[in-house]
């Protein structure tokens, strides 16, 4: 697999534009795709979920509204409405929350996401994720970079057609993430997790980011796990809600955070995780296995070991499609990277690790000289 790179600059209509035009036949999948995937798990037909995504709007455009007219921008140049362009950028709070199960739709057991952040001990600082969901994401996902008009630039890989997953940007700020659903997720609409995921690649600080992640009521219950080039690490591990439902996991005596797709620390409400993704705690097993076993920590090259880790098969680290299940229900590894956030340097596996060659990005010159012409 080879992921098409789309790279936009200007303000943000203009950007979405740019997005929509040279992904069009991207987000045209991931919205004939996730029709399938609502209709199985939440029992809606299109237009019942673009008019529950359309409840967002208001939500958005008071946290961010420079993300909605983005959304606006993507619309018009994929040819399609703004309402399906928010639908699949709402299609977490549509896929886990109770409000859709309630109509008789299943809690998806998609298998999800593996991640790190260690602050090595020559001050090196690493992100790294095993992004696990849909297999047609592998004929949806893209490299995304982005050069605003103001704020800092970044590169993320996402399914075409959502604003932001993971990634990292020009000022050292990296971000990785995590599903994660509580008995708190129950549909209410609020600020969504790609939106807040969009908000915080674009912080300047982690600082910065610890109030972002406070402000407003988040939808959806998920895991947010950042790290600057100077050195330093937090996660927020938040339930849907307030500012009042965000835990602080900071790194370990080795410099390391660990995170799956279970809550670590105590919740307010029911873990619903532990059991929606029972693969969840072994996967966190095998990481801090790799962690406890690596001779020293001034290198990632322990997760790229990892990454392609099949204990557990076919629900390990390294993710496959389980064939006893319609292809609604599979889950794969996507996407693995690795991200050296002070030489903002990625390297990417476009596809299960555990079968293709890493592929090198380099984005310090660009940054650098602040130039429109994005690219690794």
């Amino acid at each position: 697999m080879s992921i098409p790179v789309v790279r936009v600059s200007g303000g943000p209509r203009e950007r979405g534009q740019q997005y929509g035009e040279q992904a069009k036949e991207r987000v045209l999948r991931s919205i004939e795709a996730y029709e399938r995937v609502f209709a199985h798990y939440a029992t809606w037909d299109w237009q019942q979920v673009t008019a529950e995504a359309m409840r967002y709007a208001d939500a958005i455009a008071a946290f961010d509204p420079d993300q909605l007219e983005e959304m606006e921008g993507i619309a018009i140049g994929a040819g399609v409405s703004l309402a399906d362009v928010l639908s699949i950028n709402v299609r977490t709070e549509i896929m886990f929350a109770a409000k859709a199960r309630v109509l008789g739709a299943s809690i998806p057991r998609i298998p999800e996401c593996s991640s790190f952040a260690m602050v090595a001990d020559d001050g090196g600082t690493y992100l790294g994720q095993n992004w696990d969901w849909l297999p047609h994401a592998f004929d949806t996902v893209v490299r995304l970079e982005v050069k605003p008009d103001s704020g800092p630039s970044f590169v993320t890989v996402v399914e075409a057609g959502l604003l932001c997953k993971f990634g990292m940007n020009s000022v050292g700020i990296g971000l990785v993430c995590n599903a994660l659903v509580s008995s708190y997720d129950v549909g209410t609409p609020g600020i969504p997790f790609h939106v807040m995921l969009r908000a915080l690649i674009s912080c300047t600080s982690l600082t910065q980011a610890y109030e972002t992640v406070q402000r407003g009521v988040r939808s959806s219950s998920a895991n947010y796990l950042m790290a600057d080039s100077s050195g330093l690490a937090i996660n927020f591990e938040c339930e849907a809600g307030d500012l009042t439902r965000v835990s602080l996991i900071e790194p370990d005596e080795r410099g390391v955070i660990l995170h799956t797709n279970h809550f670590v620390a105590p919740i307010q409400g029911f873990d619903v995780g532990r059991w929606n993704f029972p693969d969840s705690p072994l996967r966190l097993q095998r990481l801090r296995r790799a962690v406890r076993l690596a001779p020293e920590l001034s290198s990632p090259d322990w997760f790229a070991g990892v990454a392609s880790d099949h204990a557990g098969h076919p629900y390990g680290v390294c993710c496959h499609p389980d064939e006893a299940y319609p292809a609604v229900e599979q889950g794969a590894t996507i996407v693995s990277a690795v991200m050296r956030l002070g030489e903002a340097q990625m390297t990417l596996w476009e596809g299960l690790p555990c079968s293709c060659e890493p592929v090198e990005l380099d984005y310090s010159s660009t940054w650098a000289r602040g130039s429109s012409a994005l690219g690794g």
